[in-house]
């Protein structure tokens, strides 16, 4: 989940093969932020709308990581401030509109739930696929692939988040998920945010 790829990944010295590995990872993030998006709006599911955003938060990390390859210090700490930020408003976003289906409960569409959960779980899969040849280079490549691996045990949640309404016909299980992942969201960012601004300070001192 977002809670593992916050990250500042500079990808230092990574081969061809590996940044088009990424590449595809980042389409695949994208594709299922779209599809989860929409399936939650019709879903009325908490969780499958925090999971998008999950996807969402990976596709744009990913891809301003790849995008700052080279850069200064300065100009890296400030790409990972933006990414903190914008994981922060997610987080808060999340939170918002979690509390406001608390007071406005409905009861999710378990089946939607579960069949898009599951191939979320699919998608995820396949980015770990695709990177696992890479799973014991260093740290900054070995976070990626555990942030996809992290992101299935994510998407498994979901689908018991499914199961749970299916069983109870409440939207509580949906409700609590969809809160698990909007504090991994505000821990992660505010982690993020620390360490950018104390790298931001460095470059600027140097």
């Amino acid at each position: 989940m977002a809670g593992c790829c916050g990250h500042e990944a500079q990808f230092e010295g990574v081969s061809a093969d590996y940044k088009r590995r990424l590449w595809a990872v980042i389409a695949i993030n994208a594709g299922m932020f779209g599809v989860e998006m929409v399936a939650g709006h019709a879903a009325q599911s908490q969780a499958l709308q925090a999971d998008a955003l999950d996807f969402f938060g990976d596709a744009v990390t990913y891809g301003i990581s790849l995008a700052v390859i080279g850069a200064s210090l300065r100009v890296r700490s400030t790409a990972a401030l933006a990414k903190g930020i914008s994981l922060l408003l997610m987080g808060l976003w999340v939170f918002g509109s979690t509390a406001y289906r608390v007071f406005n409960t409905g009861v999710p569409t378990a089946e939607i739930m579960g069949g898009i959960g599951f191939l979320a779980l699919l998608a995820n899969l396949a980015s770990v696929a695709l990177l696992m040849r890479y799973k014991d280079g260093d740290a900054n490549v070995r976070s990626v692939w555990l942030c996809s691996r992290n992101d299935a045990i994510g998407n498994i949640a979901v689908m018991v988040a499914a199961l749970g309404v299916w069983g109870t016909a409440t939207g509580w299980p949906d409700l609590i998920v969809a809160g698990v992942m909007a504090a991994l969201f505000v821990s992660s960012a505010t982690q993020i945010i620390r360490q950018a601004r104390a790298e931001r300070a460095r470059a600027i001192a140097l």
